[in-house]
């Protein structure tokens, strides 16, 4: 190995090293997958053309000019295209066309079309927008499933630190003959059990970890940091009215909005549709020129291309309106098909302030429930803590025994556990209702 090779590899190795000792906050953890998902990408070139779609609308508007020419070799008879005779020689000839076309009425679909367009583009950047709350909402979850997994780590280490505090104290009390061999084996078993449970919560929290990672599309490392403690939760947390809820979430949710756009759009492309049902007028011009080798003077010569080009000039300009009559009554289901597409989009416009009404009431109907369970789990920790600690003190005197203990120390884990749970649902569910009340939870643009 080279010393340029060893120098790049040792730099890379440090710079990962110090890339996977960063701690991430949950700002940042969201900021990072928003900059770094495909699926956000995706929205954003959707969004991008539907911005080149709205301005194309506009420069229809614009007229419409085309140039022409050809270069034609005619071999055997063909008919002389300056005088229409039949002639059996080989020759060629050049035209040249320029035309133009402005539509001056086509019913208004070109302004109902920019019109609509304009309410896509509107619609497709609230998609942006709802893509990368959802991320937001997927990688708190993520975040908060850690912090969730690191607690029952914490708890069961603290579970096995008794455990072997109790296998301790057991050893040496039947190496002084206080109590028998039994003891002992029943003290490792619960030790054991508990260095079972360690191993079994370090693995689903690395399984977490693993997840948010693949949420913020972070390949570089396998582990990642998290902030250690969170902002406490308010000794008093209010339940917001739904009705007040769904009147300021309706206002500004991107779902709702960009469905309501699209109804704009599709009432505007629905009024395109019935202009395509009206006369069209438009102004027409043009100017064109040829040249033939045929084309010959008194004295039998070609007469110059130059010559010929300003001779055989010819311009016309005019108006040109056009009746939709039948049309195989194409024009009539087109209209009938974009009103269904409006009625449709109005439906669906129904559906989802319906999910969003569900769904908020889901949100406050859990969190009066959460904030009940919270409470009462905080109690039920204490109590726990208190029991054991009180059974801790008569195994030591040998007014109880080995299972009895255990079963004391298992129901104060499993409170420990339940009340970090609680803790945590409650936290993700508030920042959700915060978030439907308008509050800035996420730093998105």
């Amino acid at each position: 190995m080279n010393l340029r090779t060893y120098i790049t590899g040792l730099l890379f190795f440090v710079a990962i090293s110090g890339f996977s000792q960063e701690t991430w906050t949950l700002d940042e953890c969201v900021a990072y997958a928003i900059e770094h998902n495909l699926q956000v990408k995706n929205t954003n070139y959707n969004r991008d053309s539907s911005k080149e779609t709205y301005r194309q609308s506009i420069r229809d508007l614009l007229p419409s000019v085309g140039g022409y020419t050809d270069y034609r070799i005619r071999y055997g008879r063909s008919a002389d295209p300056n005088t229409n005779d039949y002639v059996n020689t080989e020759f060629f000839s050049n035209n040249y066309s320029l035309s133009a076309n402005m539509g001056l009425f086509q019913g208004f679909q070109k302004l109902n079309s920019i019109k609509a367009s304009k309410f896509i583009l509107k619609a497709t950047q609230e998609d942006v927008l709802q893509e990368k709350f959802l991320l937001a909402f997927r990688v708190m979850s993520a975040f908060y499933d850690i912090k969730f997994y690191e607690g029952l780590v914490a708890n069961s280490l603290e579970q096995q630190e008794i455990s072997q505090a109790n296998y301790d104290l057991v050893a040496k009390q039947v190496e002084l003959g206080i109590m028998a061999g039994a003891d002992l084996y029943e003290a490792e078993s619960n030790l054991l059990g508990d260095k079972l449970l360690v191993t079994q919560n370090r693995n689903l929290l690395t399984n977490a970890k693993l997840v948010l990672l693949q949420e913020m599309n972070l390949n570089e490392i396998t582990d990642i940091t998290l902030q250690e403690t969170l902002e406490p939760l308010p000794n008093e947390i209010e339940s917001a009215p739904l009705d007040s809820l769904y009147e300021t979430a309706r206002g500004f949710v991107p779902l709702v909005k960009s469905q309501e756009y699209r109804v704009s759009a599709a009432k505007k492309q629905l009024q395109a549709a019935r202009g395509t049902l009206y006369p069209s007028l438009s102004l027409v011009a043009g100017y064109g020129t040829s040249y033939f080798e045929t084309n010959v003077d008194e004295n039998g010569n070609i007469i110059p291309f130059k010559t010929q080009f300003n001779d055989n000039t010819s311009k016309f300009v005019g108006a040109e309106l056009s009746i939709p009559i039948s049309n195989g009554w194409s024009n009539h289901s087109r209209v009938k098909q974009q009103k269904i597409a409006y009625l449709q989009a109005q439906n669906n416009l129904k559906i989802q302030e319906q999910e969003l009404f569900q769904l908020l009431q889901q949100l406050v109907q859990t969190n009066q429930a959460l904030i009940a369970e919270y409470e009462q789990s905080n109690q039920k920790v204490e109590a726990q803590q208190l029991a054991f600690t009180i059974a801790q003190k008569r195994y030591e005197k040998g007014l109880i025994n080995a299972l009895d203990l255990f079963q004391a120390k298992n129901l104060y884990g499993v409170a420990q556990n339940e009340n970090l749970q609680v803790g945590l649902r409650l936290r993700v569910n508030k920042s959700t209702i915060d978030f439907y009340s308008g509050l800035p939870i996420f730093n998105i643009n």
